[in-house]
């Protein structure tokens, strides 16, 4: 995830000196490293020292060495870990989660050229609520395209493996996402995004995550609801998918519920 040198958030980092000692070999490989270390938390969300180690079959000293620097780099960032349920005793676990620098580093290079068409896109319809209602037919016209590409790869799958299934097809555009049971006092599956090529622009414009939201509803045939969002400040997007009864409730429930979800797609939960 190599990031052009220098810039107002970041100094340039100072060159290793090429000796005879093969020192600039050496640097480079150190710097591999940070670079799976940051990729891996981009690809699996905020994680622990020892999560990484594990992975990445590094000890925990290696692995926090390069976590110092990435920190130091303004990559990541020290968090609390979310804790589901009832605390246990003893200091919370630290995670580490990408900063925005450190999302930029990946393929975000085009947010500017987006954000400044949705704005013109706004603007042309009038502004204000006119501005809002045209962004958001962009949106769902072009997630309802994402969203061909998508199902066949979900409705190939049984009932019980579609939400994998678009985690899959979503990972294959970039998303990074996953799927993994609910904590377990919630009936259902969590699709997390641990990536979103367009998380800066979604900080203005929050219909494309609402959007998206309907689109997830719609292919897996169940409402869902948007629990975090990487665009405001979330480690994960996260989606909570519903499973047993919640998931056979009839199509007018489910868009009702979706619209409700929808309007908080974006926000964390209260």
């Amino acid at each position: 995830m190599a990031r052009p040198a220098g810039g107002p958030d970041r100094p340039a980092p100072a060159r290793a000196p090429r000796s005879a000692t093969g020192a600039a070999p050496h640097h480079d490989e150190q710097q591999g490293t940070r670079n799976r270390v940051a990729r891996s938390i981009l690809d699996h969300g905020p994680s622990t020292a020892a999560e990484l180690a594990l992975r990445l079959e590094l000890t925990q000293a290696a692995v926090r060495r390069h976590l110092d620097t990435l920190v130091a780099e303004n990559v990541v960032e020290p968090r609390e870990k979310r804790v589901y349920g009832a605390r246990t005793r003893g200091r919370p676990a630290k995670v580490f989660a990408l900063t925005d620098c450190g999302r930029d580093a990946f393929d975000q290079s085009y947010d500017q050229l987006a954000a400044d068409a949705l704005r013109w896109i706004a603007e042309s319809a009038g502004g204000g609520e006119l501005g809002g209602a045209a962004v958001a037919a962009f949106a769902r016209a072009r997630f309802a395209a994402l969203a061909e590409v998508y199902r066949e790869a979900v409705e190939a799958a049984s009932p019980e493996g579609r939400t994998q299934a678009l985690a899959e097809a979503l990972t294959a555009d970039g998303y990074a996402a996953t799927a993994r049971s609910a904590p377990s006092h919630q009936l259902g599956e969590q699709l997390c995004q641990h990536h979103c090529p367009v998380a800066h622009v979604a900080e203005q414009f929050p219909q494309l995550c609402e959007a998206e939201t309907e689109v997830f509803s719609r292919l897996l045939g169940t409402h869902v609801q948007r629990l975090a969002t990487i665009a405001h400040g979330d480690g994960v997007c996260t989606t909570f998918v519903p499973k047993g009864r919640e998931a056979g409730k009839t199509a007018h429930s489910t868009t009702k519920t979706t619209n409700a979800s929808a309007s908080t797609a974006g926000r964390n939960p209260a």
